[in-house]
């Protein structure tokens, strides 16, 4: 019967861990808008991420010029590139980069005003070109840049059957936080109960660091199975919009993987201290017998 017991809160424990590390992640660096916008700035730092935003403000900028003197004075394009290849190298690009991840994270987690159905999910480009290395090149073309420049993050595709609403994930944002405590809460308790329920703490410490391994394991072969989803999803973006959702899904599968590293070290840990209990127990039980 203690058998049974036990072998019915380790499956918990191992459930609820299970459920405990993605969730816990999701929360923390997803669904959490500080968490989502150092994700980002830590992302800004990647050079294929720099190159494709530097391409994308050469674009708008170019853009705003001609849109300024009718095609008059055409742009010199190489030379637009290389002040936005400087700025998206220097250091005021993280932040800023940060800065409008979170504008776009808020839009997809927070409901619209009521009675306003929201607007297309955009990121908004004007706080880079007014970055004063790129507003010099911009005056020397008498261009103010708009108080908004808003770049779609996603294109239209016909087989949606229904795009992207301002707002869709905003209930992971009120229920993410109780679901990541809930789950974590979960897991401890069982884990709790199995050493109480065990005959012998060694072993079950041991089975403990096993669900561990096991979690963290089942993670990484999940990351795996999965990337073929999100590549789907990313279809949904295109152009330099795409190369840098690419560096921003490596970002996050990078962070998840240190996450799962971590399970995985917590369980190697409790494997060779539930041996060393054991041992010690074994001792101890021999010299009573003797």
């Amino acid at each position: 019967m203690r058998f049974a017991a036990t072998l019915v809160f380790w499956l918990a424990t191992t459930v609820g861990l299970a459920v405990a590390v993605p969730v816990a992640w999701t929360q923390r660096n997803v669904v959490e808008a500080d968490g989502y916008a150092a994700m980002a700035q830590q992302a800004a730092g990647d050079p294929a991420l720099q190159s494709a935003m530097a391409a994308e403000l050469t674009t708008r900028a170019i853009a705003l010029i001609a849109a300024h003197n009718g095609g008059r004075q055409p742009a010199d394009s190489t030379q637009v590139h290389a002040v936005a290849a400087a700025f998206t190298a220097g250091p005021s690009f993280p932040r800023l980069f940060a800065q409008a991840n979170r504008v776009a994270h808020d839009w997809l987690f927070t409901d619209p005003p009521v009675g306003q159905d929201g607007n297309q999910w955009m990121v908004d480009l004007a706080p880079m070109l007014n970055d004063s290395s790129i507003q010099q090149l911009l005056r020397s073309y008498h261009v103010t840049v708009p108080a908004n420049l808003g770049v779609p993050v996603t294109v239209s595709v016909p087989s949606m059957s229904q795009p992207l609403r301002q707002g869709e994930l905003s209930r992971l944002s009120t229920w993410g936080r109780w679901a990541s405590i809930g789950a974590a809460a979960w897991c401890g308790f069982c884990a709790l109960l199995t050493l109480l329920a065990a005959r012998r703490r060694g072993k079950a410490l041991t089975s403990l660091g096993v669900s561990a391994l096991l979690i963290g394991a089942a993670g990484w072969a999940g990351i795996e199975v999965g990337a073929r989803y999100v590549n789907n999803a990313l279809n949904l973006t295109a152009g330099n919009v795409r190369q840098i959702a690419d560096v921003m899904v490596a970002e996050a599968e990078a962070s998840l993987r240190q996450w799962l590293n971590l399970t995985l070290a917590a369980g190697a840990g409790l494997v060779v201290v539930g041996v060393l209990v054991a041992m010690v127990g074994s001792v101890v039980l021999g010299k009573q017998g003797s």
